[in-house]
């Protein structure tokens, strides 16, 4: 069984998309989906500088639309679908529920209205890598943190304002090692309310269809079968944490014993190396991986 999985905010580094625009149809298909988002993406995603695609509203749409670019490049039909925060978007338009110039129309909103959330106070995310996860998230609730990601393999990414994410610096959980995130606020928490309804507004000017594919949530990793359903919980998810760890589970329960992750791939995947033993992996960085994956789908 193979799922097709799709990262999420901090995925990008400079210059991931130059090789990619080698190969036929991406420049074109990138260039029309920047009228779209209404900016350029493929000098975001070639010549831009690591500062620049750190901005919210510029990553998010470089990252559905690099994750889309590279399903389409892969044509791979898989039997499950999972994205990480943003890249929920683009598993959405992989199953169905949205079309590819859908989802990016709602996640140019999307990263617009959490850039405006982010600047109203100053947050932020870090990640806590190890410790007993009782410790860590007892730890987190001292300081007022919120588990925004609770990814498994010992990791959970806690957001909130800097002044708390430096009290958990200095007063760290036993046996954790903390690692500051190069993301712009404190996403998935109550600190980005003000943009839920932002993009609840966008989304119901969508008509969503239901999955054609077996469609997990980050709310609870549950499969979702409505359109309707899956954009809810999309829009809620913008102040909600993510539940990577339980899409794993579910993972786990369905049989998944392959996963290729889009393009920027990388983190989900090394998150499946620990969460998910013995599942073959394989993640889009260069074209050059494309061999491996669809190896793999065979």
């Amino acid at each position: 069984m193979l799922v097709l999985v799709a990262p999420g905010q901090g995925a990008q580094t400079p210059g991931f998309l130059t090789p990619w625009l080698e190969l036929p149809g991406v420049a074109e298909r990138l260039a029309a989906w920047s009228d779209i988002t209404g900016i350029d993406l493929i000098a975001c995603g070639t010549t831009a500088g690591a500062d620049e695609i750190r901005d919210t509203a510029i990553a998010q749409p470089l990252l559905v639309a690099a994750a889309l670019a590279s399903a389409e490049v892969l044509g791979a039909t898989p039997d499950v679908l999972a994205g990480h925060s943003v890249g929920e978007f683009a598993t959405a338009a992989l199953a169905g529920v949205l079309t590819p110039e859908q989802a990016l129309g709602l996640v140019r909103e999307r990263g617009q209205a959490m850039a405006k959330a982010a600047a109203i106070t100053e947050t932020g995310m870090t990640a806590v890598l190890g410790g007993a996860e009782d410790d860590v998230l007892a730890a987190l609730a001292k300081h007022g943190l919120t588990p925004a990601n609770i990814n498994g393999s010992g990791q959970i990414v806690a957001g909130g304002t800097t002044e708390q994410l430096a009290a958990l610096k200095e007063e760290p959980p036993a046996r954790a090692r903390l690692i500051p995130l190069s993301v712009a606020g404190a996403f998935h928490t109550a600190h980005m309310a003000p943009a839920v309804e932002q993009l609840r507004e966008a989304a119901g000017q969508v008509e969503p269809a239901d999955p054609k594919i077996t469609l997990l949530s980050n709310a609870d990793g549950a499969a979702v079968t409505g359109g309707a359903e899956v954009m809810r919980r999309l829009v809620d998810q913008v102040s909600n944490p993510v539940r990577w760890d339980a899409c794993m589970a579910t993972m786990a329960e369905l049989g998944v014993t392959r996963m290729i992750e889009l393009l920027p791939g990388g983190t989900l995947t090394g998150l499946a190396r620990r969460g998910l033993r013995g599942v073959a992996t394989v993640a889009l960085k260069t074209p050059d991986d494309l061999d491996s994956a669809r190896e793999l789908m065979k």
